[in-house]
């Protein structure tokens, strides 16, 4: 089994390549906002070169702008935030996001977190990651247009305590 890697500076390009091919789902990034991004990361971790990723971020991000961190932390005095998981298409059905998943569970409740929060796109939608979500407990707590209405959100949490 892969084992489970940091995303250091080696492994930008391909984690980039990978956001890049499911923009759609997350959100554009490009090097220096992922070096932004990673710099002040709860978890950041990847299978292989990019077969999947998850980075996460608590409520102390000291820079991040994203509309759905800060609907978060206008909502929750701690918590824990997915900001982006992908599954590389060729690596799908491995049970990497629920090894990713399990990983950074493991590490929210260790440092005293007890809600894991994210976002999941409703227009367009995303019917895998709705799918995937529920299977692990997480509940619907809110909704939002964002960037112009281009996309809708649905927000959800999963209690770790």
């Amino acid at each position: 089994m892969t084992d489970l890697l940091d995303i250091s500076p080696d492994a930008y390009e391909p984690v980039l390549a990978l956001n890049a091919a499911h923009v759609v789902e997350l959100s554009p990034l490009d090097r220096e906002s992922l070096a932004g991004l990673l710099a002040g990361s709860f978890y950041a971790r990847r299978i292989g070169v990019a077969e999947a990723a998850l980075i996460a971020l608590d409520e102390g991000h000291a820079t991040y702008a994203s509309p759905n961190y800060l609907w978060f932390r206008q909502r929750y005095p701690r918590f824990v935030y997915i900001d982006r998981v992908v599954v590389a298409d060729s690596a799908r059905g491995k049970g990497h996001a629920r090894r990713l998943y399990g990983d950074l569970i493991e590490r929210a409740r260790a440092a005293g977190h007890d809600i894991l929060v994210c976002e999941v796109n409703s227009e367009p939608p995303n019917p895998a990651s709705d799918a995937f979500h529920a299977a692990l407990g997480f509940k619907e707590i809110g909704s939002a247009e964002i960037h112009g209405g281009a996309k809708t959100v649905r927000y959800l949490a999963l209690r770790l305590a």
